[in-house]
């Protein structure tokens, strides 16, 4: 029951990682994730509750999902040997979130999937990806540096979700070498970079499921999470 006084906000989802960590004194495994996804999604008017990659997936408690970055997805959920450059897999990530997203399309969840997420929910619909970006575009602008964001424009469809948030172009945030290659079913491309990286992707007859390429929330822009937190059932 909430609190006298307090209205409800939306539960939000997002995945994180399991990794090696240390703080104070202590280095430990821990479930981590950028504080900048918990800001934005909170500065959107949702209750940010982290999902940490367990192997099971219950989205009952939830109004709506986030999908984060991270990791390469293992190539051999969509058929293929990995690529020299597809590093550091994590399998209890892609077995949680692959459950999550299943789940979430299920119910009808409203769901964003950022960056890997975007790649997970395409191959969670059967679609590929192209493992190492800069052997089809030839630079490295998408990730000029790792660990660093870079920046890229991009263009969106007119009439999509993401052009009617955005208004049609932005300049972004970008960390990736992977992109999508076939799409998954019912996915429709809704924005493109200059060298025709896929930006984003929309879910045909989902009231809300979409996928960005870059990273919205390490710009501090909520318009895409408050369009998510708008279509939850507790959204205002």
């Amino acid at each position: 029951m909430a609190s006298k006084g307090f209205d409800r906000r939306p539960v939000i989802g997002i995945t994180t990682y399991i990794e090696r960590a240390r703080y104070g004194a202590w280095d430990v495994d821990a479930a981590l994730l950028p504080r900048t996804y918990v800001d934005t999604v909170a500065a959107a008017g949702g209750n940010p509750v982290l999902l940490p990659p367990l192997g099971f997936a219950d989205v009952s408690f939830l109004d709506g999902l986030v999908i984060a970055g991270g990791a390469d997805v293992d190539p051999a959920r969509y058929g293929e040997a990995a690529h020299p450059e597809t590093l550091g897999v994590r399998p209890d990530r892609d077995e949680t979130e692959f459950a999550l997203v299943e789940g979430a399309l299920a119910a009808g969840l409203p769901l964003i999937g950022v960056c890997r997420g975007m790649q997970v929910l395409n191959v969670v619909l059967g679609g590929t990806l192209t493992q190492h970006v800069p052997d089809v575009t030839g630079t490295s602008t998408h990730r000029p540096v790792v660990g660093q964001f870079g920046r890229t424009d991009v263009e969106m469809a007119p009439g999509s979700a993401v052009a009617d948030i955005l208004g049609g172009a932005a300049s972004v945030s970008c960390s990736h070498h992977q992109a999508v290659d076939r799409l998954g079913d019912g996915l429709t491309i809704t924005a493109r970079s200059a060298d025709g990286i896929v930006e984003a992707v929309e879910l045909a007859g989902a009231d809300f499921a979409l996928g960005v390429q870059w990273h919205p929330e390490q710009d501090a822009e909520v318009r895409l999470f408050k369009a998510l937190v708008a279509r939850t059932g507790n959204g205002k």
